[in-house]
């Protein structure tokens, strides 16, 4: 045990980067979300085989973000004990879940399974950036890029495979991917079993407390309103494409050029953020977002395709700066830490996605992008109140 807090306390004091650590654990990421990208491109599939409104079709994404309810108590218990294994298992559990979404007779066996594939969600999303962060050394953006890196490749992934084994198999025979997942799994297991989740002195939860305001509460001002922007372009873009006249297979691919460009984003924007700050670089991306989904609103044909990767460059390359300031303002408490932003962000996109769903049954859904454009925004009034 001792000779495993040295692997992992080294790169912590000498600022090193453990690169090979780092790109196991993001590439087990990338597997697991593949299995988690499957929900979106299928949407008009499960709506016409259980015959859905767009509000139901929304509500089964809520069924998948629900558990994230979960995560603070995982981080906890992350923070305290060795949950590595936790992460060893969630993408063979996940991509059990997602692969037999076909199988399901009606809607609430279907929320269920959904509901069962957010479980094993939280337990990989709360201890595993601790560890990246943990075995970053002075890098965290870096390795928080990384980490984001490998979960966007898999968004860009995951709606052509759905979609490519959907066609070939139907729903009902999607199972056959499992495979890959339970693979995966094995290989984490063999290449992790001596790497912990945290092996620092943790503090005590009551040390976080002081800044759960300062930190959080502008956080939460600016996820929400950026939720509604998000939810719209990634859960409602190809049933938007669809209802547009693309065929599913356009419709999935649509958001799997979202999905690159945001690879990309992701990968530069922790980095860039441990140069320019990151402050400034949400500031940029909360302004250039919305202004280039008004664009995509207003574009058609060839067009769709700059304007698609320039949204997802902008808008994902945010997320390893927020994983970035979590990591920089709990260096004592990682897991928790992380899990209380990650049940608050899934638990925002679960509540957003059911008002875009209601939004679009309403009005339709380019009124419900436009006007999630012009409200994301408003985050602009959590930026300002980051501490410094």
């Amino acid at each position: 045990m001792e000779t495993q807090r040295i692997l992992v306390e080294r790169p912590i004091e000498k600022g090193e980067f453990n690169t090979e650590q780092v790109l196991t654990i993001s590439g087990g990421h990338f597997v697991h979300d593949v299995y988690s990208a499957f929900l979106a491109p299928l949407l008009p599939l499960l709506i016409e085989k259980m015959s859905l409104t767009l509000t139901l079709a929304g509500s089964l994404s809520a069924f998948v973000q629900l558990p994230a309810i979960l995560t603070p108590f995982v981080g906890h218990l992350a923070d305290k004990y060795n949950l590595r294994y936790l992460v060893i298992i969630a993408p063979a559990l996940t991509a059990t879940t997602m692969s037999i979404m076909g199988l399901a007779p009606n809607y609430a066996t279907l929320a269920l399974i959904l509901l069962l594939s957010g479980v094993s969600s939280a337990i990989f999303h709360a201890p595993a950036p601790a560890m990246v962060g943990q075995i970053s050394g002075k890098r965290v953006g870096k390795g928080m890029s990384w980490f984001m890196g490998g979960g966007e490749l898999a968004r860009t992934m995951g709606p052509l495979v759905a979609v490519w084994a959907a066609s070939l198999w139907g729903l009902e025979g999607m199972f056959r991917v499992v495979v890959i997942g339970w693979t995966t799994s094995l290989i984490l297991f063999w290449r992790l079993k001596d790497v912990p989740v945290s092996a620092r002195k943790k503090g005590s939860l009551q040390s976080i407390l002081p800044k759960l305001r300062t930190l959080f509460l502008p956080l939460l001002i600016i996820q929400f309103f950026r939720m509604f922007m998000v939810v719209c372009m990634t859960t409602y873009l190809p049933t938007y494409m669809n209802l547009n006249g693309a065929t599913l297979f356009l419709a999935g691919a649509s958001l799997s050029i979202l999905e690159l460009a945001g690879f990309v984003g992701a990968l530069s924007g922790g980095t860039l953020s441990d140069r320019l700050g990151r402050r400034p670089l949400l500031m940029g991306v909360t302004i250039l977002a919305p202004l280039l989904m008004i664009a995509f609103l207003n574009v058609s044909g060839w067009l769709l395709v700059p304007v698609l990767l320039s949204y997802g460059f902008v808008s994902i390359s945010a997320g390893p700066v927020f994983l970035a300031l979590i990591q920089d303002n709990f260096p004592e408490n990682r897991a928790v830490s992380n899990g209380i932003y990650i049940s608050m962000n899934f638990l925002l996109r679960s509540l957003v996605m059911i008002f875009v769903g209601m939004a679009g049954d309403a009005f339709g859904l380019q009124t419900a992008f436009m006007g999630s454009a012009i409200i994301s925004l408003l985050g602009l009034v959590g930026i300002f109140m980051l501490p410094g």
